[in-house]
């Protein structure tokens, strides 16, 4: 007996083609032919697309097209809420318009702002999933484009970028990830003009590996040092070398390239199934640990030289360990976190970033948007203007890490 798939409902049809006509023209796209590509497709639904991409300081999310309307602020406004809660959020019902977060994986690429046929209800369950797969699509082809084409950066940059800042942000990975069993987020300022700061993480199997730089100094040179680093730990990391072998290959290129330049570092790896985090110490700030949304300590293994200086000392490197819980949080950081000082000289402290970190948890805020109020936090601060690099890169062990990442229906 021969049996036929169920036929398409007829609903369904419209949009099968409008993604796949997105699908076939993306392929020989620049990011310019790609908004074309999108808006003739979307033109068979009775639909009309406009994108924003968020800055790279998360503070604002500029239109594409600069005729679509004005920049939209995240903090304060509906298209703000739909990028920062990822939220599926209609925006005015007389006008049958919906916000849709913009995401490539669980990376917060800003929002689209789809304006619906007249009798299409913004409520309705099946109106929303469609949207939804829609803007996941154009999110993973404006990220691909991204690597071929000025067009999306210069949407997401609002101050002229430092050469150092230029080099190491093309050097990093997405500022999130997401897992069945982890979360990964990262953030960096000043993003325009930063200069030695740096992180890497990859995730395989199960295995994730994570790191935090700091070079000595704020200038190209400490770009370069901070670029050496990173560099040469991933190398190791990809040939399978351990923590060890990772930071003596990069004291070895960065003595025999950059002199008597250094970095700081934490290099660590999480084992996704037992929770075993093992972790190398390089001169660098230590590690916060919060657990049911509560500090419990730092994670103060053995310090060994920074990157660049192992030829210094005379102690053997050793390795920290720690047994993470279900739902526990590892916060890695910079100095320029903590040193950030105020008008009147007070530096911001560890004690500050906890509770940030800890009220945030509490308040349910997944990780991506924890570290980008904590960031706006560090800035305001010191009024707007760091005087040194300040990374922070958030780590969650949870099987509900995921949470909040993508819309729910």
């Amino acid at each position: 007996m021969t049996t036929h798939p169920a036929a398409e409902p007829a609903e369904d049809q419209p949009w099968d083609a409008a993604l796949a006509e997105i699908i076939t023209g993306a392929h020989v796209a620049s990011a310019d032919d790609l908004v074309d590509i999108i808006d003739h497709a979307v033109a068979r639904l009775d639909l009309s697309v406009q994108l924003y991409l968020v800055d790279l300081a998360q503070r604002q999310l500029n239109p594409v097209r600069p005729q679509a309307g004005p920049v939209l602020g995240v903090d304060a406004t509906v298209a703000g809420r739909a990028f920062r809660l990822v939220e599926i959020i209609p925006a005015d019902a007389a006008e049958h318009t919906l916000w849709v977060p913009l995401l490539d994986g669980t990376e917060r690429l800003g929002v689209v702002r789809m304006v619906l046929p007249p009798r299409a209800d913004p409520h309705d369950d099946w109106i929303r999933r469609r949207c939804w797969v829609l803007a996941g699509l154009i999110g993973h082809l404006v990220a691909g484009k991204l690597p071929y084409s000025d067009r999306f950066h210069l949407v997401r940059r609002t101050l002229p970028m430092s050469i150092a800042a230029e080099l190491l942000w093309q050097l990093l990975p997405p500022q999130t990830f997401a897992c069945a069993q982890l979360v990964v987020a990262a953030v960096m300022e000043p993003y325009d003009q930063v200069g030695g700061d740096g992180y890497d993480y990859a995730v395989d199997a199960d295995r994730a590996h994570l790191a935090v730089f700091d070079a000595v100094g704020h200038d190209l040179a400490a770009g370069l040092t901070t670029t050496l680093a990173l560099a040469a730990t991933r190398n190791a990391r990809r040939a399978g070398q351990d923590l060890l072998a990772a930071a003596a290959q990069a004291d070895q290129v960065i003595a025999e390239q950059a002199g008597s330049r250094f970095a700081t570092a934490l290099l660590a790896e999480l084992d996704l199934t037992t929770g075993v985090l093992r972790y190398l110490n390089a001169g660098h700030p230590p590690p916060v640990l919060i657990r049911r949304g509560r500090m419990i300590k730092t994670l103060l293994s053995p310090i060994r030289v920074p990157l660049g200086l192992g030829q210094l000392s005379p102690v053997p490197p050793r390795v920290g360990s720690e047994q993470l819980e279900p739902g526990d949080r590892v916060l890695l950081h910079t100095d320029g976190i903590t040193e950030a000082r105020d008008a009147r000289g007070a530096e911001f402290g560890v004690d500050r970033l906890v509770d940030l970190a800890e009220r945030h948890h509490g308040g349910g805020l997944p990780a991506p948007e924890t570290l980008r109020r904590i960031a706006h936090a560090v800035l305001e601060h010191q009024r707007g203007h760091l005087q040194d690099d300040a990374t922070l890169l958030l780590l969650e062990w949870a099987p509900t890490a995921p949470a909040g990442l993508l819309p729910t229906f």
